[in-house]
């Protein structure tokens, strides 16, 4: 069944700092090419967050700045409270707090900190949650965040607790798209199939059902690939897919590929059928989706 079509937002996840000059620049080209959200993660071997997302503000005017995602198991939620405050206060309220439970085994130890079961992960991200508002909103804390009571809360995941989690608390659900698969190297998750995908924005709705304000949807797009031979560009992802197939392929949000125009339909497409409205992609689809915003949005 259709959903209600909100506008669109395009974020990009930026990965490289490289040196200053060359942070500022890629930021200043995320900002010409249309892009609404300029978005950090947190994994170990990728910039700081906080710094590279004060400096991204620094150097641009208009787009918001984001987590994506904080990964919940490496912060102390009163640290972390002080820490989005400033942040948000340094990038004059655009800061947007994206939350996850961390999925990538060998970071937590190589920062020495517990790695715990998926149920203790949901525990700790829930915790988190909870009194990095708590803290946010108290009049007294010290620094206080710009925007109140606290920057918008993005929170990214599939499973049931995390989606119960995202519909009493976050103004943003993230879908992932992935599954953690048994056996797999550290940090490598599966492609769900659309079908999957699309029954777990169906249990989010249900979640969320008694919200008074609908939440803004968000998908990252893993391959952006602009080709005249959209079943050959499925085709080389087949072998990495783990066990979807070409069509499937072809219909999954995660890629998106055809002509500019074509790619257009199909982000298009996906807010209809899945509600995302918040396309986000990976630093390496910075030029290739930024002619796909420009054809969104009409020059």
């Amino acid at each position: 069944m259709p959903v209600t079509e909100r506008p669109f937002r395009f974020g990009v996840s930026l990965v490289d700092v490289g040196s200053r000059d060359a942070w500022r620049a890629k930021c200043r080209r995320a900002e010409e090419l249309g892009y609404d959200v300029l978005l950090v993660p947190d994994h170990l071997g990728a910039p700081a967050p906080f710094p590279a997302l004060v400096a991204a503000a620094e150097a641009t005017e208009r787009p918001r700045v984001g987590t994506f995602v904080l990964n919940a198991g490496f912060w102390n939620p009163a640290l972390l409270a002080r820490e989005v405050a400033c942040c948000d206060r340094l990038t004059g309220g655009r800061l947007e707090l994206g939350l996850g439970t961390g999925y990538v085994r060998s970071e937590h130890e190589r920062a020495g900190l517990p790695w715990e079961s998926p149920g203790r992960r949901v525990d700790h991200l829930e915790r988190t949650v909870a009194e990095v508002e708590r803290l946010l909103a108290d009049p007294e804390h010290v620094p206080a965040p710009e925007q109140r009571p606290r920057p918008p809360l993005l929170i990214g995941g599939n499973g049931d607790r995390v989606l119960r989690a995202a519909a009493r608390h976050a103004d943003i659900a993230a879908f992932t798209g992935g599954q953690h698969l048994p056996g797999a190297p550290d940090g490598v998750m599966r492609l769900i199939s659309p079908n999957e995908l699309e029954e777990r924005v169906t249990a989010y709705r249900r979640l969320a059902a008694d919200r008074d304000e609908p939440t803004e949807l968000n998908f990252l797009v893993q391959r952006v690939v602009v080709t005249d031979d959209r079943r050959g560009a499925a085709r080389e992802l087949v072998p990495h897919a783990m066990g979807l197939s070409e069509d499937e392929l072809l219909e999954h949000p995660a890629l998106l590929a055809g002509s500019v125009e074509e790619i257009a339909e199909q982000v298009r497409a996906h807010r209809e059928r899945y509600g995302f409205s918040y396309v986000c992609v990976l630093e390496p689809c910075l030029e290739a989706f930024g002619a796909v915003i420009g054809e969104l949005r009409g020059g």
